[in-house]
């Protein structure tokens, strides 16, 4: 009964995720999500899943492993999370605005209120990376360069 529930669970998740990719959104997340309960017990799900978090892993640290990168990477998810809102306002599509009136924020409100949980994820995932992946050394390298007594 459990492999039922986790394998239709799995399922479910990739199938949403496989839904949401294009909006903004946790799409991916959903997704990759999906995948690990189904490799659980299905092996060709572990086999996928395995060099996804391995690459995943690899550029997690990679965005935050200097002060700079990691401002960055914090600025750009909060900039995401936060553009949500302009969703959730939903103003009147511009004068401006050249393209078809569908694209003007696409999704309506459920789509802002997507991007609003994917930069508080996102912000949590990277304050998680920062303390779990990044070593202590480089992280008291960091600060003495940002000092300028880095030398």
């Amino acid at each position: 009964m459990r492999r039922l529930l986790l394998s239709t669970t799995g399922w479910l998740l990739v199938l949403v995720g496989l839904v949401l990719y294009p909006l903004p959104g946790p799409g991916l997340v959903v997704m990759v999500l999906g995948l690990a309960l189904l490799s659980r017990y299905d092996p060709w799900a572990a086999a996928r899943l395995e060099p996804l978090q391995r690459r995943a892993l690899v550029e997690t640290r990679r965005t935050v492993a200097t002060w700079p990168r990691l401002l960055v990477t914090a600025s750009v998810t909060v900039a995401l999370g936060v553009s949500g809102l302009v969703w959730l306002a939903d103003p009147a599509q511009p004068a401006w605005w050249l393209l078809p009136a569908w694209t003007w924020l696409p999704g309506g409100t459920w789509a802002g209120v997507g991007q609003i949980v994917s930069g508080v994820a996102g912000l949590a995932i990277v304050v998680w990376a920062r303390l779990a992946l990044v070593p202590e050394e480089s992280t008291s390298r960091d600060m003495k360069t940002l000092r300028g007594s880095g030398r």
